[in-house]
């Protein structure tokens, strides 16, 4: 398993790849959103109200999916912290 961490203006981005899936999670007050692809990294991106949620959306593109990971927060998509390891994830 590989994980990373970024946080900024307090949100908190947390990246680990596990067995099945990468997984980029994201906490602010305890309001949280999870973006999940699989683990090879071309499957179309899964946003989750937590890491273990139920899937709300699917989207090909990294910006779509962190819109609404940002909206689930309150905030707007250029305030989530990517973690480098992070940052290749869509399609």
């Amino acid at each position: 398993m590989t994980a990373s961490e970024r946080t900024e203006a307090g949100i908190e981005a947390t990246y680990e790849e596990t067995d099945a899936e990468r997984l980029l999670v994201f906490d602010r007050d305890g309001r949280t959103a999870a973006i999940a692809q699989n683990r090879e990294g071309y499957a179309m991106l899964k946003v989750r109200p937590t890491p273990d949620g139920d899937e709300l959306e699917r989207y090909y593109g990294f910006d779509m999916a962190l819109d609404h990971a940002a909206e689930l927060l309150g905030v707007t998509p250029d305030q989530l912290p990517i973690p480098a390891s992070a940052e290749d994830m869509g399609m």
